[in-house]
């Protein structure tokens, strides 16, 4: 009878901590917020739980720092190079051209040159995001994705008065822009519909194409990690879905942001 009962009791002892190993096994850095609560634990065990969730706010709060330092930095490598392009690069190539007019074929190979490189300048930084805003953004790359894809891209983008802030506009457009990327060189589809919507204050991106769907590592590859990592810097979630010769889905949900106090 003592046998089983010291059993019993070792169960009750044990029980928490198993709880408390496996929620530490769960915790995913692209899903923050999950803190763990250990049900009828000890003191001891509360303690091991309460200095674990305070790891982990201070290891969210770094890494968050950090992504947002580096994406900052590369947005402004971006913007360099774009300049650089289409200062001095655009220059050159204009020049040139001008200096091939009894050579046609030669001037139309420049001047596509030229074209691609302006191309290039305004998908590194796109000049309509910072001039005209989101919506405009969004439709002008619907546009040349179109006309450098066999595509069709269908945009719907409505906002109905919510003003999102530079920061949540940048990512909303990466987001977008890369998604329309991996359509046009892997998805084999034939339209794709770039929804934008105001939804409950805060707003949804929805990038849906047709093609072939994912392959069983897609989840993690075709630049989505990157995509999240936007998203939750704007206290965003991001979730794809797909569906073999059904198309993919990419869903970004941006939550109305907190007003002060």
């Amino acid at each position: 009878m003592s046998l089983a009962v010291s059993v019993l009791l070792l169960r009750r002892v044990v029980a928490p901590v198993r709880w408390l190993a496996e929620t530490m096994r769960s915790v995913d850095p692209l899903e923050p917020g999950r803190r763990l609560v250990v049900p009828g634990s000890d003191a001891e065990v509360d303690a091991l739980a309460t200095a674990f969730n305070e790891m982990l706010d201070r290891l969210e709060y770094e890494r968050r720092e950090s992504a947002r330092t580096a994406l900052a930095a590369q947005e402004q490598e971006r913007l360099r190079i774009a300049r650089e392009l289409h200062d001095e690069v655009g220059q050159v190539l204009t020049g040139v051209m001008l200096e091939l007019d009894q050579e046609p074929e030669a001037r139309e190979a420049v001047r596509r040159s030229l074209e691609d490189v302006r191309r290039i300048a305004r998908e590194l930084r796109p000049e309509a995001l910072d001039h005209l805003g989101l919506q405009s953004a969004l439709r002008s790359l619907c546009i040349s994705t179109a006309a450098h894809a066999d595509l069709r891209v269908v945009p719907e983008i409505d906002l109905a008065g919510v003003e999102p802030s530079e920061e949540v506009e940048l990512a909303v457009y990466r987001v977008a822009q890369e998604s329309l990327t991996n359509v046009a060189r892997y998805a084999g589809a034939t339209q794709v519909v770039v929804s934008l919507q105001a939804v409950d204050g805060g707003l949804r991106l929805v990038v849906r194409d047709d093609g072939r769907g994912l392959g069983p590592d897609g989840q993690d590859g075709a630049g989505i990690t990157g995509m999240r990592e936007r998203a939750l810097l704007v206290g965003g979630r991001l979730t794809v879905t797909s569906v073999a010769e059904r198309g993919t889905e990419v869903r970004f949900d941006v939550p109305r942001p907190e007003g002060p106090g």
